[in-house]
């Protein structure tokens, strides 16, 4: 591979959908450096539909397909190494996922992997944040998006346990989140986290980098639980125009950061966890590291 090296990845998710560019810059007996580039965001909240009604809508699907018609002209114009597209929760819990993958294949020509829970949460670990911030301790990685929550515990001798559940901010909104839910995540993280000493929480999902970024704080400084709680209580407070104006939220984060919060610092009461890291990246991170490792001459 050449020094300096592109890669492209697209993030259907249940809340919007992202267009990731990334160079890698490589020297010779170093770490390689991942520059992002471009992030392009579109708000396209999926989730809507499925979460309420068990499929995606014409109307949807044919945004959906525009969007990524529009994104494989914008990875065709970056010449990457390679790409990938990776789809979510809504999209494997829609009745039509399938069918609309295969629409988007043709219309789009761009071939649109329908990931599970299991493998959304190893990609966000290829990114392995935990190495970077706090190599000697347990870290708890959390990702919230609209239709689901990955948890996967990486202790200090190396042992990794992961989880999916349904509880995403969009299903939050709309109550669709039963006690049962929302208690068995509770006793998945007390029972792993029980006898892990100086946990760390490592945050991916698009509310928490806006949460960490209204804190003000350094990116290799940690959010402590009680001002996550802080920023949530001030955010709760505030109506939702107040949010989008007072606060410069985008509508379509206005709403769900709420939620998002609330699935943030129960996760680290539940852990007993203090601080949590906030490295600004996530699932289209980890693809383009995943990407990048099967690009390797010894690969």
């Amino acid at each position: 591979m050449s020094d300096s090296s592109r890669f492209a990845a697209i993030d259907v998710g249940s809340n919007a959908i992202r267009l990731l560019f990334c160079r890698v810059l490589e020297k010779e007996r170093k770490e390689p450096f991942f520059k992002k580039e471009s992030l392009i965001r579109m708000p396209l909240r999926l989730g809507d539909d499925v979460f309420l009604n068990g499929r995606i809508s014409d109307s949807k699907c044919d945004s959906l397909i525009k969007t990524l018609k529009g994104f494989r002209y914008l990875i065709e114009a970056y010449q990457p190494i390679a790409y990938r597209a990776c789809a979510t929760s809504a999209m494997r819990e829609a009745e039509n996922g399938s069918d609309i993958a295969d629409l988007v294949r043709a219309s789009a020509g761009i071939d649109l992997e329908i990931i599970s829970g299991d493998e959304e949460a190893a990609v966000i670990l290829d990114n392995q944040l935990g190495k970077r911030f706090r190599p000697d301790s347990a870290c708890l990685y959390v990702d919230v998006g609209g239709g689901s929550t990955e948890l996967t515990l990486s202790t200090v001798d190396g042992s990794l346990s992961s989880c999916s559940f349904p509880v995403g901010t969009i299903r939050l909104l709309k109550k669709l989140v039963s006690d049962d839910t929302w208690k068995e995540m509770e006793d998945w993280v007390k029972k792993r986290t029980m006898n892990q000493s100086e946990l760390v929480a490592i945050g991916s999902g698009g509310n928490i980098n806006k949460l960490f970024s209204m804190s003000g704080r350094r990116e290799d400084k940690p959010l402590t639980l009680e001002e996550l709680q802080d920023l949530r209580q001030m955010i709760r407070k505030l109506s939702l125009e107040e949010r989008i104006v007072e606060l410069n939220l985008r509508p379509d984060r206005a709403d769900v950061i709420v939620p998002a919060s609330k699935i943030y610092v129960s996760v680290m009461r539940w852990g007993g966890i203090a601080k949590i890291f906030v490295p600004q990246a996530g699932l289209a991170d980890g693809i383009v590291k995943r990407l990048y490792r099967e690009m390797l001459p010894d690969q």
